[in-house]
């Protein structure tokens, strides 16, 4: 036999999507029998969609039998958000990459994490190989130490406590202590800086910004040779980061 056809395929689609909108308004779930009702649809069939749904995290059966709409949804609509905010700062960053003729960077401190959230580089501003996720580097890099330089005394405790200090160059501070009194005592904050800390060959200066209520910071990489440059970029950095504060501080 044939592959079903691509109607029979989109009349799926549509039907599951009546569902979800059907869902929505019920913000203490709806059994299956209403649902079938308020959409038109066979019981039979409100009941085959409603298993593939609940299978895939789009919808959450409740324990009365009732369904609501499921969390992957609500991650759907946070991704989205978080796409949206960072097309309002990419022009930035690649004002900031041309300027600089470095790769530029964002990165966020969420659930305990320092994540990058955008590289914009070009080929005459490469970005720095990755090679150790900056989940398992924030001691080495500009960008992390700049999140941790921003924490309150607790918040840092509790992120060292859980990420060992791991030795990625002889220039790599390992000694907790030392970390700290070098944060505190950054002679161009409040940017700070990575001399061949993460990378040998690459040399990087990040400054904090916000979105909203969450710490991220924003900074660019350099060749080793142009350190020289690092206090003046820094002092560049600082309004680019106000503009990407205020940026994705707006409400969609």
């Amino acid at each position: 036999m044939g592959a079903p056809s691509g109607p029979t395929l989109i009349g799926s689609v549509q039907r599951a999507f009546r569902l979800l909108e059907a869902m929505s308004a019920h913000d203490n779930g709806a059994p299956a029998k209403q649902l079938a009702r308020e959409t038109d649809l066979p019981l039979a069939t409100t009941y085959h969609l409603l298993r593939t749904l609940v299978h895939d995290g789009y919808v959450r059966k409740l324990d009365d039998g009732g369904f609501v709409l499921g969390d992957r949804l609500e991650t759907l609509r946070s991704s989205g958000r978080a796409q949206t905010l960072l097309s309002r700062v990419r022009p930035a960053l690649a004002a900031l990459r041309d300027e600089l003729s470095s790769a530029a960077y964002l990165t966020f401190y969420e659930d305990g994490e320092i994540r990058v959230a955008e590289i914009v580089d070009g080929p005459r501003a490469p970005r720095v190989d990755l090679w150790v996720g900056f989940e398992d580097a924030g001691h080495a890099t500009a960008l992390g130490k700049s999140v941790l330089r921003e924490l309150d005394e607790e918040a840092r405790r509790e992120y060292l406590s859980r990420h060992h200090l791991a030795d990625l160059t002889p220039r790599t501070i390992t000694d907790p202590p030392e970390l700290l009194r070098r944060l505190d005592t950054s002679p161009i904050a409040p940017a700070v800086t990575d001399m061949e800390e993460y990378a040998l060959g690459t040399v990087c200066v990040a400054v904090p910004v916000y979105s909203g209520g969450t710490l991220g910071s924003l900074g660019v990489s350099l060749r080793a040779d142009g350190r020289a440059r690092l206090e003046d970029v820094g002092a560049l950095l600082l309004p680019t980061a106000e503009r990407v504060t205020r940026s994705l501080s707006l409400s969609i």
